[in-house]
């Protein structure tokens, strides 16, 4: 059964275990919320000018958006500003900021029509987060900057919640991805984007998909292993939103999650969540709950200088 609760009253430990057992929650947009959407359109607002920046894409090339989004994103991922109003998120949303983890907040861009798909564009293919090394005890958190409609929103997929699915994670490594395919790079991909992203190896059903419409500031909260895709945009519009990852020192330590049924894929992102109150990271003895032989290779964080996508 899957369930889709919206501006439900739950503490947030009954809101991370609604979550880990396939629910779906939806908040209304809140003070702390509009506030961290302005911040970031005023960001957007100054790279796109003298474009509206839902349009801009009709009146740049494909190369001068990708350049304008390679230095907007981040520049917000790794402003001061972007954490503390993270900060105040949590604050209102009710979580212990003392047990609260999360990840840089990232920015992310849908242009209509197949303008930029790739790279620092990316249009996501169905998939779990779960796949891409992220524990079952993540919740992922997305919030739109500005309106949004069906034709340019994210789809959920949650008639494979508990199911396996085939797929391509074995070959994924998160040390070896930090290494390999992160970085100032991903911009370039314009056309097509070699790198190897878990994605479903057998066919999956598109439909039936839910598209939750909520109005920018709004906050959408669903579990790592959900199965969740971009919708191909036909908007006319592009579509910004911010999403962070988040978990709870409680269920880290406890090791509890969501239930994990298909991923293959090796390493852990549990360094890179840094504490609500101080940004100090997760212990290395809870990290090495997650962790397994192949922490000797590749890049176990990404530099923060760096971080930029997925």
């Amino acid at each position: 059964m899957n369930t889709v609760y919206y501006d439900p009253s739950f503490s947030d430990e009954r809101r991370r275990d609604e979550l880990y057992h396939g629910q779906l929650l939806v908040y209304s947009p809140r003070k702390s919320s509009l506030a961290f959407i302005e911040f970031a359109r005023k960001m957007i607002r100054e790279a796109f000018a003298p474009y509206d920046p839902e349009t801009a894409q009709f009146h740049l090339s494909v190369e001068q958006y990708a350049d304008i989004l390679g230095k907007l994103k981040p520049s917000f991922i790794h402003h001061p500003e972007s954490k503390m109003l993270m900060r105040n998120i949590f604050e209102e949303m009710g979580c212990n900021l003392e047990k609260t983890y999360f990840d840089v907040p990232k920015m992310r861009s849908s242009t209509s029509d197949n303008y930029l798909t790739t790279g620092i564009a990316y249009a996501w293919h169905p998939h779990r987060d779960t796949w891409y090394s992220a524990p079952p005890c993540q919740i992922n958190w997305w919030i739109p900057i500005y309106d949004i409609q069906s034709t340019n929103a994210m789809a959920f997929h949650p008639q494979y919640w508990n199911t396996p699915v085939k797929n391509s994670s074995k070959g994924y490594n998160y040390y070896l991805w930090n290494q390999q395919n992160r970085g100032a790079h991903v911009a370039k991909f314009l056309k097509e984007d070699p790198r190897p992203l878990p994605r479903p190896t057998e066919p999956l059903s598109m439909e039936p998909q839910v598209r939750l419409i909520v109005p920018a500031g709004g906050i959408v909260l669903f579990s790592a292993a959900q199965m969740h895709s971009s919708v191909p945009n036909t908007s006319g519009k592009t579509r910004f939103s911010i999403d962070f990852r988040v978990v709870s020192l409680d269920d880290v330590a406890q090791r509890k999650g969501a239930p994990r049924v298909d991923e293959e894929c090796s390493g852990t992102t549990m360094r890179d969540y840094l504490r609500a109150t101080d940004l100090a990271h997760i212990s290395d003895e809870l990290v090495a709950l997650y962790d397994d032989e192949t922490v000797g290779e590749g890049k176990l964080v990404y530099a923060v200088e760096e971080k930029q996508d997925h």
